[in-house]
């Protein structure tokens, strides 16, 4: 390791102790991966983040930011590269923020993935070897591009005063302009360019965030993999499209088209969507199928973005519940009830809990287009739904198999207390976030359950994010 001062900086009284300086440039190994997909060194004791480093590479990299036991780096020069690194296929992987692992090569980001949950268990959780026992072999992708079925673009302006359209890089606001994005269904290229062109030549403003101004905030596109519906809708800051029927013409005859709309977000805020959609042409929604269930999507609907690996997601968690058609399912933090009417299939009876009113409507709707008659679905937080029925029932509410599948925070205690309570036999939890999902089973474990199989499966191919599902069983005393 070398070391050289590309910059003169006094240190801040709390890094006195440190033998670095901000701006300083170093020559490092990069050793690991992190949680987030960023490279590692060690020099000296001291452990530096690195964004866009393998392990590896050697590498010169310059310190921007400086804590007691650890700090930030900038990648400035890849010296000798790590045998893991491929050339991104995309132009604007390093700007843009959607693939932060598209330089490291598909086999390693299965088994970062696979080493990152085993990590979590341990690290966090305080499980020991056996993890590394009832863990399966990651489910990977056979092509990991072009599998995004839903696309959010924002609108903006150029340097030219050109219409852009693309993806936020990486922690802020700014636009990146992008004309074809590799893990996005590739119709996308087609849409984006029609629904450009009507804005350019109808002279609409697109959305300033800072002044909130300008009309076209940004372009939702759904495709049905499957079915091969397509459906594209404008997010506005107002109530009505100029020149809709223009929009309409350019769009209404490409194969699949089936919906055009706009959803109305007059809000300051970055959430994308507004709670209104007003239909332009055609359905309000298109279906799809996972497997041999059919659903219906609005453009405010939760779906799956990767319908290809939510099948193996879903068929996984459906192994490892293990039915017999004699179960009686809770399936909490259900959506539009896309593991539930998975589950109802092979159960005597289902039940869906969900937070959000709309996804809920969607859920009875999509079991009576799927004429599953065993699947019923209560609105509100899972954690007072549950533990509310529970008392309702005098204790005597049963639950043969409980299914979880909840946002990155995990499950609230109030209601895995409950589910102990209940004593399923099973419990299948599905998680985006392998670190909430080791906290969680560890409180499982704790009260009587134990972890029977882990398997990861790939959702997002080139990110860092992984889905996993566990079986936990009762004990038996």
């Amino acid at each position: 390791m070398t070391r050289k001062n590309s910059k003169k900086n006094t240190k801040p009284k709390e890094w006195e102790a440190l033998p670095f300086e901000k701006n300083q440039d170093l020559t490092v190994t990069i050793d690991a991966l992190g949680s987030e997909g960023e490279g590692i060194a060690h020099v000296d004791g001291y452990t530096f983040f690195v964004k866009e480093a393998l392990p590896g590479d050697e590498a010169v990299i310059r310190v921007m930011k400086l804590k007691k036991n650890y700090g930030y780096a900038r990648l400035m020069e890849v010296l000798k590269k790590s045998s893991y690194r491929v050339e991104p296929r995309c132009e604007v992987a390093r700007q843009c923020g959607g693939c932060q692992l598209q330089h490291l090569s598909y086999d390693e980001q299965l088994r970062y993935k696979e080493n990152k949950v085993k990590d979590c268990f341990k690290r966090i959780a305080h499980f020991g070897e056996e993890i590394d026992t009832i863990t399966e072999p990651i489910i990977g992708m056979e092509t990991p591009y072009h599998y995004r079925n839903k696309a959010q673009f924002p609108v903006g302006k150029g340097e030219n005063g050109q219409i852009v359209t693309g993806f936020y890089a990486s922690r802020s606001h700014a636009i990146v302009d992008c004309e074809h994005c590799y893990i996005q269904a590739e119709n996308n290229d087609e849409l984006l360019a029609l629904v450009k062109q009507f804005i350019t030549e109808e002279g609409i403003e697109p959305y300033d965030e800072e002044n909130h101004t300008g009309l076209v905030r940004h372009i939702l596109t759904r495709i049905g993999f499957v079915t091969g519906e397509i459906m594209v809708c404008l997010v506005i800051n107002g109530t009505k499209l100029p020149h809709a029927e223009h929009l309409v013409d350019k769009l209404k005859d490409i194969p699949g088209m089936t919906s055009i709309g706009i959803n109305c977000n007059t809000e300051k805020t970055n959430v994308i969507l507004g709670p209104t959609c007003h239909t332009l042409w055609g359905q309000d929604y298109i279906t799809d199928y996972i497997g041999d269930i059919k659903y219906q999507i609005s453009p405010l609907s939760f779906f799956q973005v990767n319908p290809v690996q939510t099948k193996k997601l879903y068929e996984t968690a459906l192994e490892y519940a293990d039915l017999t058609g004699n179960e009686i399912v809770w399936d909490l933090y259900c959506g539009i009830g896309t593991i539930s009417l998975f589950l109802a299939k092979q159960a005597k009876q289902v039940y869906g809990v969900e937070i959000v009113p709309e996804a809920i409507a969607d859920a009875k709707n999509n079991a009576k287009i799927n004429e599953i008659h065993n699947a019923e679905f209560f609105v509100g937080a899972a954690e007072e739904v549950m533990p509310a029925q529970y008392e309702q029932s005098g204790g005597s509410m049963r639950a043969d198999v409980v299914v979880v599948d909840p946002p990155r925070k995990g499950c609230d205690e109030t209601l895995l207390q409950t589910v102990i309570q209940m004593q399923p036999k099973r419990v299948v939890y599905v998680s985006c976030d392998p670190a909430t999902l080791a906290r969680d089973c560890r409180y499982l474990c704790d009260q009587g359950y134990e972890m029977k199989r882990i398997r990861a499966v790939d959702q997002f191919s080139h990110s860092m994010h992984v889905e996993t599902v566990v079986l936990l069983s009762k004990i038996h005393e």
